[in-house]
């Protein structure tokens, strides 16, 4: 399942650890993502939708101890939903790439008055979005996004949330709004790595709660979205806050205490917050504020920065409390403690008291205003001040206030480290796009001068453009191939595999030309490794005219293979009785054996003509669907049926096509080196190319120049390419100057995409998460899966497979916001993110097993980062 790197140890301040010790009375330690109960994915919209009722029922469902995952799967990454409520021991995560956005419908978050999305005297008419009531060990957690959608325009309404406040500000109202996450009674809550946007109201509150704790957690909310605090911790006890990142449009984080009891030790540590109202406690300070550690604090750019604030309404005992390694920059206020915040007409009787509060190497970068108020003589403010410094110019007014120590003039320079950049969340780019020198990279003459082993290819330059093939219309052919002609067994053959015979027994270095008369022609034809060069040339009009067809699929037994074309290959030469000898006996020919043409020869040739494999391209034959890991059978037998390959190029370099169809389903085309460590090349001229699923695959070099690629439709989503390419080989596919085509989408409502990268890892994986009891997946020596245990090479975590598409035009039923596709969704035991770099390789699988500066040894990441998938310069039609 997926792991996150240590955030502590990826912090960039000093000090940073993997535990947390302060005024918490709790060892607070990083979190911990538990493994997966359930694992939900997305929509590619999140308009007119609701996903409470699934995502409700997954947390009831969910054992203790387990997480709920909201998770992205292509560009199906968002989830709207109403009112969601935790369970005890249950973690609700939204994994990277996903956003959990809470309705717009007040309707969903009415507490049964009809008055949410309203204002009126008492403001609270609409439930939380996220509740955690009386929970014990709930937690929210994920790379992803929880966003309550304050900015956008509420349904049946001309106003966002966030207008209803103002106007409520204006009318002297309260508005009825929801709050994005609220914990009453809760005990041990956890946030971890989430980041909160735009809520209506507070983004956290936190009511009578013992032990909460924040971890990594972004809220990023526009500075003028009224009311909408970051943190509030009220009357609870035992909270952390810590390596989080804050700014919102009122408190970044104000601790509370009401009625309802005393708030105490809390722990703020190693935090950066940006616009908002401050690090504040109050004004509700009327049950008591205790054991307060504010530590490594950046402040940058908020409105107030420490801050106290209460009155004789809501005033109580403020006490213990630490500021310590605190830095402010552009902050009006820098330091405000006052007890008459707000203060009503009427005196109160609840007196504001604050005592033994301490500031500690607190430095304030930039002037402004410093107030330290007291109430009066009786309940005077003790502060003491350690190493606090202060910019020239800055105004300190105090009065009632019992100082220890002083001030000093300020040193920018002791922050100048402190101040970062928000961390602006850079959304991954699904259609990366190659720059002008990287396209460059990618001619065709570029591309195929590289051949050999992965990562050490020399250099043999090929310009296949360059040879007869392509440039001398009137080939002479050697042999003859015409079923309706009287053969001789010399130059005139009945049948494609018998001239091929004839060739290979001749052997040489000469190239042999076979001119095949049009017809169809109802064989498999089988090249053998060290065969002279072959040229198949069609003498049609049209490549339409020749046509060599065959209707293996990989279920096809070897028995039923004999029957059919076995006689061809009685007493064919050695090398080619091989090949078909190597399938006569199998239970199932599976992907690999099911090729109507098999090319292991260097330097193959062909022109002007069709190769086919025609299982079930009349559609007789109905099937399941297979999406999986080429298609496991799950019960144990043999592969399941849809695999049908026309053309199959092994081992072979310098194979060229020009003018050819290759016609198919699943697994049209399959280009495969020997065994996967040494890298050949392939040159397809204007020649079309049709199928449905993984129609292009496997882990060669091939170049794909002014040809014709179309997708058929008819299942729920097709894959133009399946490339599973070494990520240490300098290319894989490259597609110059084609043109992508499509069915229409159909009854099927077929999903179209360009690729996605063949991942053959046996239902082992390290990516996204896995709901299965115990599930494990670590390196070893096999690739298997004895459930819940797996196993995985490092070598088949290295296919990243590697596609790329330049100068073509991309028909309109394309997936046109994600066209590069995971393999196979996440929750799933063969699933694997598309990887567009090698900076996503690292990524995905940092703080896993398979971690590949460590565990893998391979050392620091490529920069800058080898191109896995990317475009150029297309088209979209």
């Amino acid at each position: 399942m997926r792991k996150y790197v240590p955030l502590a140890c990826a912090w960039a301040l000093a000090g940073a650890g993997a535990s947390a010790h302060a005024q918490d009375t709790r060892t607070v330690r990083e979190p911990v993502v538990p493994a997966a109960c359930a694992v939900l994915t997305g929509e590619t919209t999140h308009a007119g939708r609701d996903d409470a009722a699934r995502i409700q029922a997954a947390i009831d469902r969910c054992a203790p101890g387990r997480a709920v995952v909201l998770a992205a799967s292509n560009d199906r990454r968002d989830f709207v939903a109403g009112p969601l409520r935790l369970r005890d021991g249950v973690t609700l995560l939204v994994d990277a790439g996903a956003t959990l956005y809470a309705s717009t419908d007040p309707r969903l978050f009415d507490r049964g008055a009809g008055t949410c999305g309203t204002n009126d005297a008492s403001g609270r008419g609409c439930r939380p979005f996220i509740a955690v009531d009386g929970a014990r060990g709930a937690a929210i957690m994920g790379g992803g996004t929880i966003d309550g959608q304050g900015g956008q325009t509420i349904l049946g309404r001309d106003e966002t949330w966030w207008q209803i406040a103002r106007r409520a500000q204006r009318e002297k109202t309260r508005q009825n709004v929801p709050r994005l996450i609220q914990a009453d009674g809760a005990r041990d809550f956890t946030l971890y790595r989430i980041t909160l946007k735009h809520s209506p109201n507070f983004h956290v509150t936190l009511n009578n709660v013992d032990g909460f704790t924040a971890w990594g957690v972004v809220i990023d909310t526009p500075h003028d979205a009224r009311n909408t605090d970051g943190i509030d911790p009220i009357s609870s006890r035992n909270v952390t806050i810590a390596y989080s990142v804050i700014r919102t449009g009122d408190d970044n984080v104000a601790i509370k205490a009401g009625s309802a009891g005393p708030t105490e030790h809390v722990s703020i540590l190693h935090n950066r917050f940006y616009n908002g109202h401050g690090m504040s406690i109050g004004s509700e300070t009327d049950g008591g504020v205790h054991g307060v550690l504010v530590e490594d604090l950046a402040m940058d750019g908020t409105t107030s920065g420490l801050r106290i604030k209460s009155n004789d309404a809501r005033g109580g005992r403020v006490d213990g409390i630490v500021y310590r390694d605190v830095c402010l920059r552009g902050i009006r206020s820098p330091i405000e403690i006052t007890t008459h915040y707000e203060q009503p007409a009427q005196p109160g009787r609840l007196v504001p008291d604050y005592a033994d509060v301490r500031f500690e190497r607190v430095t304030s970068t930039t002037p402004g205003k410093v107030l330290l108020q007291g109430y009066d003589d009786a309940h005077p403010l003790r502060l003491a001040l350690r190493d606090v410094r202060l910019a020239a110019g800055t105004d300190v007014q105090q009065s009632h206030a019992r100082v220890e120590g002083a001030f000093t003039a300020g040193d920018a320079a002791a922050c100048a480290e402190r101040f970062l950049p928000f961390p602006e969340r850079v959304e991954r780019n699904p259609r990366p796009q190659l720059t002008p020198v990287q396209a460059r990279a990618y001619d065709y003459r570029e591309v195929l001068k590289y051949v050999g082993p992965v990562g050490a290819e020399r250099i043999e330059p090929w310009d296949p453009l360059a040879d007869p093939l392509v440039t001398s219309p009137g080939l002479r052919a050697d042999f003859t191939v015409d079923m309706r002609a009287p053969a001789d067994g010399v130059a005139r053959f009945p049948t494609v595999q018998a001239a091929v015979n004839r060739a290979v027994t001749l052997g040489g270095a000469r190239r042999i030309v076979i001119g095949i008369a049009p017809g169809t022609y109802p064989e498999t034809v089988y090249v053998p490794a060290g065969s002279p060069p072959i040229t198949l040339l069609g003498r049609g009009a049209d490549p339409r005219d020749v046509r060599i067809s065959a209707a293996l699929d990989a279920s096809t037994t070897g028995a039923a293979w004999r029957a059919r074309h076995g006689a061809a290959f009685d007493g064919a030469p050695p090398a080619v009785r091989a090949m078909a000898d190597a399938l006569k006996d199998l239970p199932a020919l599976q992907t690999t054996g099911s090729a109507t043409v098999w090319v292991r020869a260097d330097g193959f040739q062909a022109r002007n003509l069709t190769i086919e494999n025609a299982y079930n391209r009349d559609g007789a034959v109905a099937h399941a669907e297979c999406t999986g890991d080429r298609c496991p059978d799950t019960t144990g037998g043999s592969r399941v049926h849809h695999q049908a390959v026309a053309l199959r190029v092994e081992g072979a370099d310098r194979v060229q096509f020009e003018r050819v169809r290759l016609l198919g389903l699943q697994d049209t085309l399959f280009l495969g080196s020997t065994d996967g460590t040494t890298t050949v090349r392939s040159f397809f001229h204007a020649t079309h190319i049709e199928g449905d699923v993984d129609f292009i695959f496997g882990d060669t070099i091939a170049v794909f120049k002014d040809c014709d690629i179309h997708a058929i439709g008819g299942r729920s989503a097709s894959y133009v390419a399946a490339p599973d390419t070494n990520r240490r080989a300098k290319y894989g596919f490259v597609f110059d100057g084609c043109r992508f085509t499509s069915d229409a989408p159909g009854r099927a409502g077929t999903q179209y995409y360009f690729a996605r990268q063949w991942f053959h890892n046996e239902r082992c994986t390290p990516y996204g998460f896995v709901p299965v009891d115990g599930y494990t997946c670590r390196p070893g020596d096999v690739d298997v899966y004895r459930a819940p245990h797996g196993t995985l090479r490092k070598r088949t975590l290295e296919t990243v497979g590697k596609a790329v598409i330049l100068r073509s035009r991309i028909g309109p039923h394309f997936e046109k916001t994600a066209p590069w596709s995971e393999w196979n969704r996440n929750g799933t035991l063969a699933h694997r993110p598309a990887q567009f770099s090698a900076d996503d390789y690292w990524n995905h699988l940092a703080g896993t097993p398979f971690d590949p500066a460590g565990a893998l040894g391979d050392g620091p990441r490529p920069v800058p980062a080898d191109v896995y998938l990317g475009e150029y310069d297309n088209t979209l039609e």
